[in-house]
């Protein structure tokens, strides 16, 4: 099953699908659910390896033992085929490509055993972002501008995905493949950081946990008049222009 989200006569409209070539991606999409966007900064193999030596700098002295949040606000949430709007004067803009953990129901201290049950699906993110210059505090500035989280096409159930963990994620601008990882490079599992923010925070329906972006290297560098396309293994394909601001 495939959750999705379009404007109808000026009307938000959930649909679903049994089969996503049957969902129409020609229009731009909303993004497919409404819930909070928490991100997880850190939670990859490749980047925490590449600030090693800052880790161990004042004043952290040591690498994070615990996931370290941030928020995706609502004014960054855009579809499928909606437009990545990047600022001309703030330097680079990376994209983000990330799974996007879709909450099911109210989730509140689930062990890690219990994650899943409480996952409705999956959906791919785009994880836009500004240069970072402090991984411990994410920038406001430089993540919650306008369009910097697009999401979609749409929420692939968990029934599609066997193993959260070991999904490929493909990043192409303008129809080349410029970057590759995966979920299996997560330093936190799916099911890990689904149970660390349940134990202080409730989880509510449709909220969208982003489970890592990599290491932002000038190859995820997106710029005006780019098409950028983030593709997950058994969770769909995600594709935004991009327009200076």
């Amino acid at each position: 099953m495939y959750t999705y989200r379009l404007e109808e006569s000026g009307q938000a409209v959930s649909k679903a699908s049994n089969a996503s070539f049957e969902v129409e991606l020609a229009q731009p999409l909303l993004p497919p659910t409404t819930g909070s966007v928490l991100g997880v900064a850190l939670n990859d193999k490749t980047l925490v390896a590449s600030l090693a030596d800052a880790f161990n700098d004042k004043p952290y002295v040591a690498p994070p033992k615990t996931p370290v949040l941030h928020i995706k606000t609502d004014n960054t949430h855009i579809g499928h085929g909606q437009t990545i709007k990047i600022p001309a004067d703030r330097g680079t803009v990376y994209a983000g490509p990330a799974l996007g953990i879709v909450i099911g129901k109210q989730a509140c201290r689930v062990s890690e055993a219990q994650a899943l049950d409480y996952v409705q699906g999956y959906t791919v993110v785009n994880e836009v972002s500004l240069a970072e210059v402090s991984f411990y505090r994410p920038a406001v500035k430089a993540k919650c501008r306008d369009t910097f989280c697009p999401m979609g096409p749409w929420v692939a159930d968990k029934s599609l995905i066997s193993n959260p963990n070991d999904l490929t994620i493909k990043t192409y601008i303008n129809d080349e493949l410029v970057h590759e990882t995966g979920t299996d490079q997560l330093v936190h599992s799916v099911e890990k950081v689904i149970s660390y923010i349940s134990s202080f925070m409730t989880l509510s329906e449709g909220d969208v946990i982003i489970a890592g972006t990599p290491l932002r290297t000038d190859a995820l560098a997106i710029k005006d008049g780019d098409i950028v396309m983030v593709e997950i293994s058994n969770v769909g394909r995600l594709a935004n222009p991009v327009e200076t601001e």
